[in-house]
């Protein structure tokens, strides 16, 4: 069996395995070393949380199959992308693809702020009253759905072998749970992390409740983005124990801490007052 028939063979079992891995030792180092104190109840977000990411599951599965492994395996029967073009080294074209792939989630995640129709889907992962393990999963269906769309774009575009597909998702997913994480990393420790990789810290201040800091730190993995485009800021005004964590219109537990609450925020209230280059800080009400 070839490494590509493996893998698609058994791309379920290696993510859920990663997965389940990662948010173990996250959920045990956040109660080992907590960095915040949370400001609601644990076991409802958590059960709230985890609710809507098996409820994602299910539905992306249901919608979408084979997932982006499956389009990676089509890309490459068709010949589409530009690794399926270009006789580019395995071990080069992985690099790259990944890269590539999280430059695009990069822009994704501006695009999601930038555009007002799509913030009220991404308003669910801010609308978090806290910033732990389970945040870094927390999205409504439709952006899911809209997600996965993207990325079926940008494997046509790229044609990435489908190792560099699973290495992508599992390593997204890792690193997603990783600095949303409510653990304590020493300073020093941190800003070499950052180098390579965005750390709790440095995402953090991205879920803050001021607007000119949400628009900031929008990584997932790769930190270089944020400071390549001018998007990065090293620290919150508040500091990390006192700041904020939120968006203004949603404050309630009834919206922030309740599955059904979260799959009706894309529909309640208007966008307005919101635009991603405010670099300038405005006091608001703080939830």
């Amino acid at each position: 069996m070839r490494l590509s028939e493996f893998i698609l063979a058994n791309e379920l079992p290696i993510r859920l395995g990663f997965f389940f891995g990662v948010f173990g030792v996250m959920a045990l180092w956040e109660l080992i070393s907590p960095r915040r104190r949370l400001r609601t109840s644990k076991a409802v977000r958590w059960i709230n949380n985890l609710g809507l990411v098996f409820f994602n599951s299910f539905v992306l599965r249901l919608v979408f199959p084979a997932a982006a492994v499956g389009m990676a395996v089509f890309a490459a029967e068709q010949g589409w992308g530009l690794f399926n073009y270009f006789d580019t080294p395995l071990w080069l074209a992985v690099l790259l693809s990944v890269a590539a792939m999280d430059f695009f989630i990069w822009l994704q995640h501006v695009m999601v702020h930038a555009i007002p129709v799509l913030w009220r889907l991404h308003r669910v992962h801010h609308a978090d009253l806290d910033f732990d393990v389970t945040t870094g999963a927390r999205f409504h269906t439709l952006e899911i759905l809209l997600s996965m769309l993207i990325k079926f774009a940008v494997i046509m575009l790229l044609g990435p072998p489908v190792v560099a597909i699973v290495i992508f998702e599992v390593v997204l997913n890792a690193t997603a749970m990783f600095n949303h994480s409510n653990v304590r990393i020493p300073p020093h420790l941190d800003s070499l992390l950052r180098l390579l990789v965005v750390t709790p810290d440095m995402h953090r201040v991205h879920h803050s409740v001021a607007d000119d800091e949400t628009n900031s730190n929008f990584g997932f993995n790769l930190p270089w983005w944020d400071r390549l485009f001018g998007t990065y800021r090293a620290q919150p005004r508040g500091g990390h124990e006192t700041m904020t964590i939120g968006i203004h219109t949603f404050c309630e537990d009834r919206w922030c801490s309740w599955l059904p609450g979260m799959l009706a925020i894309p529909f309640v209230g208007k966008v307005q007052d919101y635009a991603i280059n405010r670099r300038q800080w405005e006091q608001k009400h703080e939830c």
